[in-house]
């Protein structure tokens, strides 16, 4: 039997959805488990639904997201209010395929104490909240370049529409198991020097910074917010785990790119 868990927003539209669905999903016979789903609704928008991934982080290979949105179309949410009883028809027959995007996988290793392991659906950015940020890149194993200036952002396909979009970083389409590194306003002059562009890496890569004094730290896993001193370096690459959607119907990401940047309607 399917049972399902629900995320709301909690403003009063959002609410009012979670409980139709609830009473709707109940009468086609699935179980409400809020430990152990097998589908999470997200309603809301595509924070809403970051909280979700977290909150069910435990159990990424058995659970499946879907979204809906109460504001904006979202790229995690992308069912309309009015589309419920649809989408409670289609889970109930089971009428959906499962697709799945990488992660960022996030080692934050420091001088006196364990290494702490995060995943990211969207990314991971590192600030220095005191002064300019110093950090050294490398790639593989080998130094790339020392980067100073307000911070970085380390991104997944599907967030590379986030953040690191409005840094000016890529669009990488979501199947594509890759992450990506964007410079959030470099210092660039005689003097210091960075690739300026956003860098764009295979599964098999790992990319490390490693900071150059001894500073504060402001760290995010999405929206989870970390404050750090103690960091002898960050390590970047492709997670093994994967993040799974229910997909009921097609839905182009170029098409959602277009919806979401684009059209004015």
């Amino acid at each position: 039997m399917t049972s399902f868990a629900i995320q709301s927003r909690r403003d009063a539209q959002s609410n009012e959805l979670a409980e139709l669905a609830t009473a709707y999903l109940q009468e086609f016979g699935l179980t409400h488990d809020e430990e152990e789903p097998d589908i999470v609704l997200s309603i809301g928008g595509d924070g809403t639904l970051l909280h979700a991934f977290h909150r069910y982080i435990h159990r990424l290979d058995k659970v499946a997201f879907v979204g809906i949105h109460t504001g904006h179309l979202g790229f995690y949410a992308d069912w309309k209010p009015s589309e419920l009883e649809k989408l409670v028809l289609s889970i109930a027959k089971k009428d959906f395929n499962v697709v799945e995007y990488p992660l960022l996988q996030v080692n934050v290793h420091r001088h006196h104490s364990e290494t702490s392991h995060y995943l990211a659906l969207n990314e991971a950015t590192i600030k220095s909240p005191d002064v300019t940020l110093v950090m050294d890149v490398e790639l593989n194993g080998t130094q790339f370049e020392r980067f100073r200036g307000d911070g970085l952002c380390v991104s997944t396909p599907s967030g590379s529409t986030a953040y690191n979009k409005a840094l000016g970083g890529a669009i990488i389409h979501p199947t594509l198991p890759a992450f990506q590194l964007t410079e959030m306003a470099s210092i660039n002059n005689r003097v210091f020097r960075t690739v300026g562009s956003s860098l764009v890496f295979p599964a098999h890569h790992t990319c490390v910074l490693k900071p150059v004094n001894d500073q504060r730290f402001t760290i995010t896993v999405d929206h989870i917010q970390l404050t750090e001193a103690d960091v002898k370096s960050i390590a970047f690459n492709v997670a093994t785990e994967r993040v799974r959607f229910a997909r009921f119907r097609p839905f182009p990401f170029w098409e959602r790119v277009h919806d979401s940047f684009i059209s004015n309607e």
